[in-house]
């Protein structure tokens, strides 16, 4: 990272990098009807690049001294743009497919790794921790990740949509309870 931030390379340029490199994995993925083991693998891959590249951009601004608040908010954005792109993505295939249930549990998948996020971020600005869970994007990056290289075979990709959907969903649930402890603990009297 010393290296990186040696350079002329901006957060902000790795963040555009980043999401880019995802939504451009999401077409391939797509395309996966036409050669199902290298469109899921090439997009895999592009899928996993393009999230380090996400992860990269946060510690390089911190690193190098060149973050920005505005530079943490577009990270933060785009981190869901990258990661919505790639379960539209898996979506359209199940529709392709006729694959309703895993076309539902895609939708809920997008919907819990929302909140995943937001219930984070709503606790912070409160003064609250909100990083608990078992579901966080690191995870969920791996388990899509996963899901893209395993999805040529026995349903893969549906299973991955799956545990990344009671995970995701899982992890609401424990930041909200998490933070109504927290503020239970230090006297909120506004809790019913």
């Amino acid at each position: 990272m010393a290296h990186l931030a040696r350079t002329r390379i901006s957060p902000d340029a790795l963040t555009f990098a980043g999401v880019t490199t995802c939504a451009i994995a999401s077409v391939v993925v797509y395309f996966e009807y036409r050669n199902e083991i290298l469109f899921f693998w090439v997009g895999a891959a592009l899928f996993a690049v393009g999230s380090v590249l996400d992860i990269l951009d946060g510690a390089l601004a911190r690193s190098s001294g060149k973050g920005t608040t505005f530079g943490a908010f577009l990270d933060s954005t785009t981190d869901r743009i990258g990661e919505a792109f790639m379960l539209g993505a898996i979506a359209l295939v199940f529709a392709r497919d006729g694959n309703d249930v895993a076309l539902a549990f895609a939708f809920a998948a997008v919907a819990g790794s929302f909140l995943v996020s937001y219930t984070r971020a709503r606790a912070e600005a409160l003064g609250l921790k909100g990083d608990v869970g078992i579901g966080s994007r690191a995870e969920r990056v791996v388990v899509i990740t996963a899901g893209l290289v395993l999805a040529p075979w026995w349903h893969c990709l549906d299973g991955a949509i799956y545990l990344l959907t009671v995970t995701a969903w899982f992890t609401v649930v424990q930041r909200v309870l998490s933070v109504r402890s927290q503020l239970h603990s230090t006297g909120d009297s506004t809790l019913s």
